[in-house]
């Protein structure tokens, strides 16, 4: 009896870990959803305030934008406490994968994308220059209106299709630089 009592408590305790993990995955890519809309309709609405400086370059290593990294560490860091001193799986699940989104999120965007430490300055992997592409079509418009691209993970078939025909120019010329095409 004592085995199976041990065995079952296995059980759950595997099972649980298995759904700790499929939420927090399931809440990165939600994030993702959250983030487009988040850009979309609330930096690029009324507290476009706080997110003109990213747009509109000013002197200086932080921007107001940055704020918006504590936005949503707040969340994360509540969901995590609360769960963790309430016993609650689900709620630390949720609270990792919005912090597992928010790290993913400053190596892509401040790191990769904005070079604001120059860790991956040179890459010529796809992933990387379709990323730095749409992100480079997002603020071509430098006012809160007009936009494109706003989301930050996940790119649109255009952009992958762009780099892929540069590096099918580049290959084929042997130059540095593949000017757009004219449609």
């Amino acid at each position: 009896m004592f085995f199976l009592q041990q065995l079952i408590l296995i059980s759950y305790y595997n099972m649980t870990w298995l759904y700790f993990i499929l939420v927090l995955l399931a809440t990165f890519i939600i994030m993702e959803g959250v983030t487009w809309l988040t850009h979309r309709y609330v930096m690029h609405g009324f507290l476009w305030y706080l997110h003109r400086d990213h747009h509109q370059v000013e002197p200086g290593f932080f921007e107001k934008n940055d704020l918006f990294f504590v936005i949503f560490a707040v969340p994360s860091m509540l969901l995590i406490g609360f769960g963790v001193y309430n016993e609650v799986w689900w709620m630390q699940a949720i609270g990792f994968g919005i912090m597992a989104y928010g790290a993913a999120y400053f190596l892509v965007h401040d790191v990769i994308i904005h070079q604001r430490f120059k860790w991956f300055s040179r890459s010529k992997n796809t992933y990387v220059r379709a990323i730095r592409w749409a992100h480079k079509m997002h603020h071509k418009h430098l006012n809160k209106e007009h936009g494109e691209s706003f989301g930050m993970l996940y790119v649109h078939k255009k952009y992958w299709e762009k780099v892929r025909r540069d590096k099918m120019l580049m290959a084929a010329k042997k130059v540095g630089y593949a000017p757009e095409q004219q449609q």
